[in-house]
């Protein structure tokens, strides 16, 4: 398809104080048409680096992961979009994969799905839970997006046919070990009271059972063992996560504060 018929793209990614990560994000997007950046108060310069990259920057108070990336979604000037993440990028081999799906007009297809790869302690994991984590990013927005309630580990959906792309997007997830047991903290936090909020309950079994249930088939029946002490330790941070979850659960239903 030449190059003046071909779909328009906007890339889009939500960000807070993310100077350190955006240059690589937005580097990976350079194919793109449009790149949006929905910024929620960063006071490290992401704004002003995001700006030299070439990104049209819009500044909004955050109300939720969700909310946050459908704005940028509708603030797009195209209706194909793909959305990332500061601390991902497209690797060479899926930007390939995306092009020609591009060329080809997209056609056939309402969204396009492909595996995420997580860089854990200097190392990609490619087993266990962590991998091939396959997510919708690509997509028409007059087709869908991110519309369901959850804010939090939101997903994007279609209406309509999705097809998997070849490559990984890689995901650089976590600073430190402290970094990232804050933000499951948080994130454990938050789908406490998306739960608690539409009359899930905790039960004795949610404590126990789950958390070994989440360690036993990311580390035992998906091999996650086979990425070594990286796996041994992303295994058992989840499954905490999984347990701090259902005691936040346990103590809202009992009208305890978090």
């Amino acid at each position: 398809m030449p190059a003046s018929s071909r779909p328009g793209l906007s890339a889009c990614i939500i960000t807070l104080n993310e100077a350190d990560r955006i240059d690589a994000c937005l580097g990976s997007l350079a194919f793109c048409d449009e790149i949006v950046v929905v910024d929620s108060g960063s006071t490290d310069g992401t704004r002003e680096r995001a700006a030299a990259k070439g990104a049209r920057v819009i500044e909004r108070a955050f109300d939720g992961y969700r909310s946050q990336k459908d704005f940028a979604v509708r603030s797009a000037t195209h209706d194909w979009v793909l959305c990332l993440d500061a601390d991902e990028r497209v690797t060479p081999p899926l930007r390939a994969s995306i092009e020609a799906a591009r060329d080809g007009g997209f056609a056939g297809a309402a969204g396009y799905r492909f595996a995420r790869e997580t860089k854990y302690f200097g190392a990609p994991l490619r087993h266990g839970n962590a991998y091939p984590d396959r997510v919708l990013r690509l997509f028409d927005r007059r087709r869908g997006g991110w519309r369901e309630a959850r804010e939090i580990h939101e997903h994007a959906s279609v209406d309509g046919t999705v097809r998997p792309l070849e490559g990984d997007l890689a995901h650089d997830a976590y600073r430190s070990l402290s970094d990232q047991l804050g933000r499951l903290e948080r994130y454990a936090r938050l789908m406490a009271e998306h739960m608690h909020a539409r009359g899930r309950r905790a039960r004795l079994a949610n404590l126990v059972l789950n958390p070994w249930w989440r360690f036993v088939r990311g580390y035992v029946l998906r091999g996650g063992f086979l990425d070594g002490w990286r796996g041994l330790v992303y295994a058992y941070v989840e499954a905490n996560y999984v347990r701090q979850k259902f005691i936040k659960l346990w103590l809202l239903e009992r009208g305890q504060r978090l």
